[in-house]
């Protein structure tokens, strides 16, 4: 498709496949809830020979930028291990852009606290405070760089704390580009004999799209370059923005996610246009449904999933799974991770900041809630919970 208009017509016309994926999620649900572990399982295998992202097993495991547990966070050593480590989508791409219009992958714009910028005395005229979605930040930010300048950082860990192992890989990987990032997903497509999946987000579109530097209309004319703009493209987009998703539903036909922060926060575009609703609002019925109508997946924090008490506790699950399922939408909640100071408070083991607590708890415990799939930093222990799940051990 080589025109918004085609690609419009395109979107619509997905209605069908839609539905028929929107009715597996639900019946998915439905299993998990009724039949137990076996139910999830057979549930799994009948998801094994659809089209697109209909395909993919459940629960999928989302390597969360990669294999960041074991790498530095959005580097191609984190995707590549990703992969090697079983991961059903490698989350390869916050996408920010640069001063000169390209695309790269950081976590935040703000990039101090994920490359080495700091020690190249050529850039410290470029550290400065700005107010990012209502937050003051200081620090060195893409859209100041251009392409050519970013490639000569390095990335680092973002969490040494927690992942002293992690900075062994300091310095060792550049900046990915988005681009790069698809050609990279060509090539593992090629050489694993398997169709790879990414799922990259939209950071921060209305700070951007003020700034001249639009994300949506620079992320589909690259995966209509790269012909993966349609329905059963391996290329699943997400943003904490539904205000982008909706614009995404206009220029591509991809699968879409909208992601939510705890209850009582209000997504940025919401802010900037005086929408007084929260994501309390948007969890609802009536907010899914409307979800629903741009979108074919939400990706809630897990607390929104199984809330923690004073303690940090697991309490009693929510509706949403049901509600979510009811209105015909995948859930992708984020994020799960190996160490204790990540794990709800009664799978803590010990008081070690980068030990491992009982993470396999945490994952049948949120499996059980019938969620289609969930982030993770370390995408073995995921696929090991998983097949755990699936044959009910």
């Amino acid at each position: 498709m080589g025109t918004q208009e085609s690609q419009h017509s395109n979107t619509r016309a997905s209605g069908t496949g839609r539905r028929a994926f929107l009715g597996a999620a639900a019946a998915i649900g439905a299993a998990g809830t009724t039949l137990g572990l076996s139910g999830t399982a057979r549930a799994t295998e009948a998801r094994r020979g659809g089209k697109g992202i209909e395909s993919l097993p459940v629960p999928t495991i989302i390597g969360h930028r990669g294999a960041s547990g074991y790498r530095p966070e959005h580097t191609f050593g984190a995707y590549q291990l990703a992969l090697d480590l079983g991961a059903d989508i490698v989350e390869a791409g916050d996408l920010v852009p640069t001063k000169d219009g390209h695309l790269v992958c950081r976590h935040e714009p703000e990039i101090g606290g994920t490359t080495d910028v700091a020690s190249h005395p050529e850039f410290a005229g470029r550290r400065t405070t700005k107010v990012l979605d209502g937050v003051s930040t200081t620090g060195w930010f893409t859209e100041d760089f251009t392409l050519a300048e970013l490639k000569t950082l390095r990335a680092t860990e973002r969490i040494p704390a927690n992942r002293p192992h992690n900075t062994l890989y300091n310095g060792r990987w550049e900046i990915p580009t988005f681009e790069e990032v698809l050609r990279w997903q060509d090539e593992q497509t090629r050489k694993r004999g398997k169709q790879v999946w990414i799922y990259p987000e939209l950071k921060h579109p209305t700070y951007f799209r003020k700034l001249g530097l639009s994300l949506e209309e620079r992320v589909a004319r690259l995966l209509r370059k790269h012909g993966k703009d349609g329905r059963n493209a391996p290329v699943i987009l997400q943003s904490f923005e539904p205000t982008s998703i909706q614009r995404l539903n206009k220029m591509v036909g991809n699968p879409l996610v909208v992601l939510l922060s705890g209850a009582t926060t209000r997504p940025w575009d919401f802010v900037e246009t005086g929408d007084p609703r929260t994501v309390a609002d948007l969890v609802t019925a009536k907010g899914l449904r409307e979800i629903a109508g741009y979108a074919q997946g939400i990706g809630p924090t897990l607390d929104l999933v199984v809330p923690k008490d004073a303690a940090g506790n697991l309490t009693t699950p929510t509706t949403l799974v049901k509600d979510a399922h009811a209105a015909g939408l995948i859930l992708h909640p984020y994020t799960l991770r190996n160490e204790n100071p990540f794990l709800p408070a009664n799978f803590r083991r010990g008081t070690d900041a980068d030990a491992h607590g009982d993470v396999f708890g945490a994952y049948k415990a949120y499996f059980a809630t019938g969620i289609d799939g969930v982030f993770t930093d370390q995408p073995d222990t995921g696929r090991l919970a998983r097949e755990d799940f699936v044959n009910g051990s």
